[in-house]
């Protein structure tokens, strides 16, 4: 998390020192609103378009990126907080380009002479952008427009996978508009200097980004087909267990990793972590739980036979740290990666002293059994919490279970509060939060 966070801000400072750099208006002899105005729009233009071109690079799923933000987990928080803050930005250029309008039609502003634009015989490409500004602004108005509306779709969790699936891929055409509007209309002179390159470097990548969300050709090498070869129910758990086959060579996983699997065309990919170990046989298996309008479905309409594509692996949910001791937290389907790397461990074991919390809020006696026995394999010590028997799981009855907490690296796969919570109360207690991992399994 803190890798993201380091990152956000530190490329928004550097966006925005290398405009600041660049324009070297004296802002204490700019003589009236609208030169005031005009300066700002172009500080909040190179801001939007910038952050936008870094959420479309990682919306085409760069695993080149993983081990510097922390997986792709943390890649679509950052996509996603990239994505609100051009929104953030674009609504506040768009301000401040309507604002003229509103204050001179109110009569609180005059809007000041312009003579007629010069004709720059000598230099053709400026006057080629000066020609096009008319249109670049009135197709950059509509792609904001559009772009608003999918971005404020994108952050309504009630609005159906499916249909977020589809309609989010049409932001890179509202995008690449925006590229079009912001190359036209950004201050000539900017071109030359330090900022220059680097705006035509985020828009390049961003556009070729773009095409390849249009094109479908979004980790096409990262992907297979294969055919559903078994299907296992556990109806208490509501929770559908899928095995794949392939028809072509999986690379391999790390326990711990995620794929994007298609089931049904018209649905869409959804990240399931993969939770069987790598055996070189051709096969994986996830467990899915019913969570939403299309899971719920899933365990009368998955047939063993069906077509499959997947696509990874991906996530840096390894289990790597120099501490001898891990605690390891698995809350209802959260345990999905912990299942995984038992199975790893059954068959190579790292020596390190490991102690399974899952909790769950149904007790199933034949899913318990099944990750007991995993945990036995394993060498791994599993301590289960039914919430109706032993009410909430804490730090301080982990800490009471584990007293050796304090020297152990801590993993944590579940309810995205539930993991802020514990990793607060922990931090409180002394531990470095450096040894808390925690999975954002968070895609839109």
């Amino acid at each position: 998390m803190q890798h993201i966070q380091r990152f956000f801000w530190a490329y928004l400072l550097v966006l925005t020192g290398l405009w600041w750099f660049t324009d070297q208006t004296v802002w204490a002899e700019l003589p009236h609103f609208f030169a005031w105005r005009s300066v700002l729009m172009q500080g909040s233009g190179v801001l939007a378009i910038g952050v936008m071109s870094a959420a479309m690079v990682l919306a085409v799923r760069p695993v080149v990126f993983e081990p510097w933000l922390g997986g792709l987990d943390k890649m679509y928080r950052l996509h996603k907080w990239l994505g609100i803050s051009g929104l953030v930005l674009s609504i506040g250029h768009w301000l401040l380009s309507e604002s003229a309008k509103w204050l001179v039609g109110l009569g609180w502003l005059v809007r000041p002479e312009r003579g007629p634009r010069p004709t720059l015989v000598d230099e053709p490409v400026r006057q080629f952008f000066m020609n096009q500004r008319g249109l670049a602004e009135g197709l950059g108005e509509w792609a904001f427009y559009a772009a608003v509306a999918l971005m404020a779709l994108a952050l309504i969790k009630r609005f159906p996978y499916r249909y977020f699936f589809r309609t989010h891929h049409l932001l890179a055409v509202a995008y690449l508009v925006l590229v079009w509007h912001s190359v036209v209309l950004l201050q000539f002179d900017y071109w030359s200097g330090v900022l220059g390159p680097v705006m035509a470097l985020l828009m390049a990548a961003g556009s070729i980004a773009a095409v390849m969300v249009l094109f479908g050709r979004v980790a096409v090498h990262r992907q297979l087909v294969g055919e559903v070869a078994a299907v296992r129910l556990h109806p208490a758990l509501d929770v559908v267990e899928v095995d794949i086959g392939f028809q072509g060579r999986w690379a391999g996983h790390e326990a711990g990793q995620f794929a994007f699997v298609t089931l049904h065309e018209k649905e869409g990919a959804h990240p399931y972590t993969i939770t069987s170990a790598w055996a070189d046989d051709g096969r994986l298996t996830f467990i899915i739980k019913a969570l939403g309008d299309y899971t719920r479905t899933l365990s009368a309409t998955v047939k063993v036979g069906d077509v499959v594509k997947v696509e990874g692996p991906y996530g840096r949910f390894n289990f790597a740290g120099q501490q001898k001791r891990q605690i390891w937290v698995g809350a209802g389907i959260g345990i999905t990666p912990f299942i995984s790397r038992m199975k790893a461990l059954a068959q190579a074991p790292d020596g390190k002293s490991i102690d399974l919390f899952h909790t769950t809020a149904v007790y199933d006696e034949h899913a318990i059994g099944l990750i007991e026995a995993d945990a036995k394999a394993a060498g791994v010590r599993l301590h289960v919490s039914w919430d109706e028997r032993d009410g909430w799981l804490t730090a301080a009855r982990i800490a009471e279970q584990v007293p050796e907490w304090r020297d152990a690296d801590f993993w944590f796969c579940g309810p995205a509060v539930f993991g802020r919570t514990l990793k607060k109360d922990f931090v409180a207690l002394g531990l470095d939060e450096t040894r808390f991992h925690q999975e954002l399994f968070e895609m839109r």
